[in-house]
């Protein structure tokens, strides 16, 4: 027997003599399902106010409504191979829970007792990638189905396989721990997402009641509340995102720690935080997920600038703005319309922008284009300390920004120049969203909608060509031989340099 096996064998003996471990009573199994462990560990936590120990519930194939024919085909190569394997293999989370509200699922998650080495070995197409806490890979082309270990609680033994790691306040920084099915349902955030689709019969686990709050219309944070959110503060973005999605209301034992721990957010890497804002506010949900944001004091974490705008009437004309913008966020989604990072920031730090601008203008009398210089430079700076925005987005939001004072500048051949811009429709957008709490952009908004209907311009691409030879240079160059056209070019002489002389001037 591995020595990890049998270290893991005397701490859970330990536990279970110094009264850490609970023992449940054994649920009843299906005559498709073998039946489950003996022992269940409980969650270990101080405060426990969902019960752990109630016992797993099992619907047999013909008790839910999940069909093969609605996973994705790579997730079924990935769980098929592990069962053949020998290994566990369930499809978790997301996917199932989404497959039972009638929706379809982004991404396909699974979950297997193979370690990430031995999950390797069997796919050539696997990449290993995590430091707080492994993970595998399987790439299909674009798609890659995540498999992650049965994952245990992190004050397990530590081994060579098995390491966790806390900060002071809580946070887990390395998570490598793995064991059992059940305790990786007790390490779920939600109820909702510890829900196990099993390849072997087709059955679904549901470990925390987490049908039954899908059907009440609740999300019920697994443990203690304070201290899963400690351990991972994106927890509470997460709340907040599954509410929005789902449609679901936050529990208020769920709720309740929220707006004291969401200072927490700030130990997050900035990187971290600008991925998880692009899962809150691009996927078709951003107004719903805006107001919840701000009802938790979680948008003040995120977006400290934006933040000191914001009124409690909230009836500014830069929330009135921001709202506008989002709910069209939101409708492009719907209708399978692209949306982008660029164009959320644009319209989320315009105001921080806009007012900055005015600041400097008035205390240093300088021209609108440096005063706007200034101000994006210290709104997108202050910002990215929080939420690390790529600069691939952030060059393309001052291109928006420095638009909105060009286009109402349109007499001439202004119009034709602004029309070839590349982010000119970005920035009309943009423009017309102004104008819903400007009004005297709209005669602007009008005029340029009139062109856009009678003007078809098509943008020239960049391309790397050769700059067009004038008339004569190109006559010439017809009535040369071909073979003289396409002759190498001769290299300049070069003069030779003699060695330097000690004491010789470089001119003599």
């Amino acid at each position: 027997m591995p020595r990890c096996t049998i270290f893991s064998h005397i701490a859970n003996l330990y536990r279970k003599v110094l009264g850490k471990e609970e023992t449940p009573a054994t649920p009843k199994t299906t005559p498709t399902e073998p039946a489950a462990p003996k022992r269940q560990r409980a969650v270990s936590e101080k405060k426990t106010a969902v019960s752990s120990g109630s016992p797993r519930r099992i619907l047999t194939r013909d008790q839910h409504s999940i069909s093969r024919s609605m996973i994705s085909e790579n997730a079924l190569k990935v769980l098929y191979r592990l069962h053949k394997a020998g290994y566990q293999g369930y499809l978790v989370g997301g996917g199932v829970r989404d497959l039972l509200l009638g929706k379809i699922p982004k991404d396909f998650d699974v979950v297997t007792d193979a370690h990430p080495e031995q999950i390797r070995k069997l796919f050539n197409n696997c990449r290993l990638i995590g430091r707080r806490f492994r993970l595998a890979h399987i790439v299909f082309g674009r798609d890659i189905i995540e498999v992650a270990t049965f994952r245990g609680h992190h004050h397990q033994v530590n081994t060579s396989k098995n390491i966790a790691e806390q900060s002071e306040e809580g946070m887990l920084l390395r998570d490598n721990v793995y064991g059992t099915i059940e305790e990786d349902a007790e390490r779920r955030d939600f109820t909702v997402n510890a829900l196990y689709y099993n390849i072997k019969d087709f059955s679904l686990h549901d470990f925390h009641g987490g049908l039954n709050d899908l059907a009440a219309g609740k999300l019920e944070l697994i443990g203690d509340p304070e201290t899963r959110y400690r351990e991972d503060p994106v927890r509470m973005l997460r709340a907040v995102r599954f509410a929005a999605k789902l449609g679901l209301t936050i529990s208020d034992r769920s709720a309740e720690p929220i707006s004291r721990l969401a200072p927490l957010l700030q130990d997050i890497p900035s990187a971290r935080l600008f991925e998880e804002t692009i899962k809150l506010f691009l996927a078709g949900h951003a107004l719903s997920t805006y107001q919840l944001l701000r009802k938790f004091g979680l948008f003040q974490q995120l977006f400290p600038q934006a933040a000191k705008l914001l009124t409690p009437d909230n009836n500014s004309a830069y929330e009135r703005f921001l709202e506008k913008a989002l709910a069209n966020s939101d409708k492009r989604v719907a209708t399978e319309q692209p949306v982008t990072p660029t164009f959320f920031y644009a319209t989320l730090l315009w105001g921080v922008v806009a007012m900055r601008q005015r600041e400097i203008s008035n205390e240093s009398n300088l021209p609108y284009l440096d005063s706007m210089q200034m101000a994006m430079n210290e709104a997108i700076e202050q910002q990215i300390h929080r939420v690390a925005i790529p600069r691939r987005f952030t060059s393309d939001v001052r291109e928006i920004w420095l638009l909105q004072e060009r286009l109402p500048r349109y007499s001439g051949k202004r119009a034709e120049k602004l029309f070839a811009q590349p982010k000119f429709r970005a920035a009309f957008d943009f423009l017309e969203l102004r104008a819903h709490v400007e009004p005297r952009l709209r005669d602007i908004v009008a005029w340029w909608q009139d062109y856009q209907q009678t003007h078809d311009f098509i943008r020239p691409e960049h391309t790397h060509a050769r700059p067009a030879r004038t008339a004569t240079a190109t006559t010439a160059a017809v009535e040369q031989p071909q073979s003289e056209e396409h002759a190498p070019r001769k290299r300049p002489h070069r003069r030779r340099r003699y060695p330097q002389q000690s004491g010789q001037r470089r001119h003599d």
